[in-house]
């Protein structure tokens, strides 16, 4: 581990060999896409639910304090990623900024949140798609919609859904992206009828108590409450802006697409949650739909409007494999970057004709499928959220680092404010480290001992011979 502090430099783009060029082909709108089309899905869908059953009405101030806290990390990650036009994300910041066993740690903790978000989805998608099949008299067998845990043999349509969306990714970058935009404009339009139907029956009265709760995490292990044990379990529904920075090198322009796609995707999104949040307790009391798998569906019926409900669970059912696509794509890119510095063996960072990384994209899709088709992520999906809390810290106090290393460095984009923005995230991030459940955060640290144990044995060796091997 002698070479645990060594600090990457980000080779030009003209400078790697031609099989390691990611191809140049997002264009802003496509990065606000994919930024939104990972933010708002399974979030929206179910978390309101959980967040209701966790905070009552104050579920509402949950939203609110877990989007600041995204939005500060929003801010630094655009600013670094303008900097370090990279992909590979925090991972990649954390390489040039701190040296490699820092990126390594984030590397690990990154990979594992996404995939548990993409096994997580793709489980969740199988449930809705397992219902319509049933509705249409095409129903599979438990056996094949279940995995072993749960009594069945093996998850079908969960693995299904993300041989699909690897497909996808394999055929190219530009067109996935824009399958996602079309997608992603559906589930908009999905949201804003939940809006228009359930706004008339809004009543006030749902909003006392407020905080019944308390704000503070308390309540016993594995059932905790307060506005902040609901904060830390919502900010699952915020993240995926970060997939956006490891499009770095795919992006036409990055200086200016990365910044509009980050700040943009989060400043549309944090809007569509309030409003939704506000109107779902208005229409009808926490009690009557928190804990549920479908919030939103169920509050439409609960209204006598269950045509609008089944548009709903439809659009859910087409519009869900967008969260699975962003993360999917985080995920193989974050991959590749850590294969292409040697960390994982570098035949995996070849890209094929068409400049999409293939050979990544199926070692991803193999390893997501085994959680998706075999393992009940529902116990431990928090596990993703503390992955993402310490990328988010890693990014703040990078942003923090470079403002006091290179004062002078050009920034295409610079945060408002950024000690205090910086410093925000990441007292914001530990506080919602703290906020969730133990068994969450026991899970975190075992992980990120494994992480450890295998840079040791392996990682450290493997990235100095890439170094002497491209000297």
């Amino acid at each position: 581990m002698k070479n645990w502090n060594v600090r990457k430099t980000v080779v030009a783009r003209e400078d790697m060999p031609a099989e390691h060029r990611l191809k140049q082909s997002l264009s802003w709108p496509h990065l606000v896409a994919l930024g939104v089309g990972a933010i708002v899905g399974t979030g929206i869908l179910t978390l309101i639910g959980v967040g209701a059953g966790k905070a009552g009405p104050a579920v509402i101030l949950s939203f609110a304090i877990a989007g600041a806290i995204c939005a500060c990390a929003a801010l630094a990650y655009a600013e670094v990623a303008t900097m370090i036009p990279a992909s590979g994300s925090a991972y990649t910041y954390s390489y040039v900024v701190f040296g490699e066993l820092i990126a390594w740690m984030i590397g690990v903790a990154l990979i594992l949140e996404y995939t548990l978000v993409v096994s997580a989805v793709a489980v969740g998608w199988s449930g809705y798609a397992a219902g319509f099949l049933n509705s249409i008299g095409l129903g599979l067998p438990n056996a094949l919609t279940q995995g072993p845990a749960l009594g069945g043999i093996l998850n079908l349509p969960a693995i299904f859904i993300i041989w699909v969306v690897a497909g996808l990714l394999m055929a190219g970058t530009r067109e996935s992206a824009t399958l996602n935009a079309i997608l992603v404009a559906i589930k908009i339009a999905a949201l804003a009828l939940f809006i228009a139907v359930a706004l008339p029956v809004f009543d006030a009265s749902h909003f006392h108590p407020f905080m019944p709760f308390g704000f503070p995490k308390s309540g016993a292990s594995g059932s905790e409450v307060g506005v902040m044990a609901a904060a830390a379990i919502i900010f699952f529904a915020f993240y995926g802006f970060d997939a956006i920075a490891t499009a770095a090198e795919e992006a036409k322009n990055p200086s200016r697409d990365l910044a509009i796609g980050i700040v943009g995707s989060m400043a549309v999104c944090v809007a569509i949650y309030m409003a939704v949040a506000a109107v779902a307790i208005g229409a009808v009391a926490t009690t009557g739909f928190a804990n549920s798998a479908e919030p939103l569906a169920l509050i439409l019926r609960d209204i006598g409007q269950p045509w609008a409900a089944r548009v709903l669970g439809a659009s859910a059912v087409i519009a869900l494999p967008t969260v699975i696509l962003a993360f999917f794509y985080g995920q193989s890119r974050i991959f590749f970057t850590v294969a292409r510095d040697g960390l994982l063996p570098s035949s995996l960072a070849r890209v094929s004709r068409r400049g999409t990384p293939v050979r990544i994209t199926i070692f991803t899709a193999i390893v997501t499928s085994v959680f998706a088709g075999l393992i009940p992520l529902a116990s431990i999906a928090a596990l993703a959220n503390a992955g993402t809390l310490a990328a988010f810290i890693a990014v703040c106090s990078a942003m923090l680092v470079l403002r006091r290393r290179e004062p002078d460095r050009e920034r295409k984009f610079r945060a408002p404010l950024p000690w205090v923005v910086g410093s925000g995230g990441i007292l914001g991030c530990l506080y919602l480290f703290y906020s969730l459940p133990n068994r969450t955060q026991i899970f975190f640290l075992a992980a990120q001992v494994i992480g450890l144990v295998l840079y040791a044995i392996y990682g450290s060796r493997a990235a100095e011979r890439s170094r002497a091997a491209g000297a």
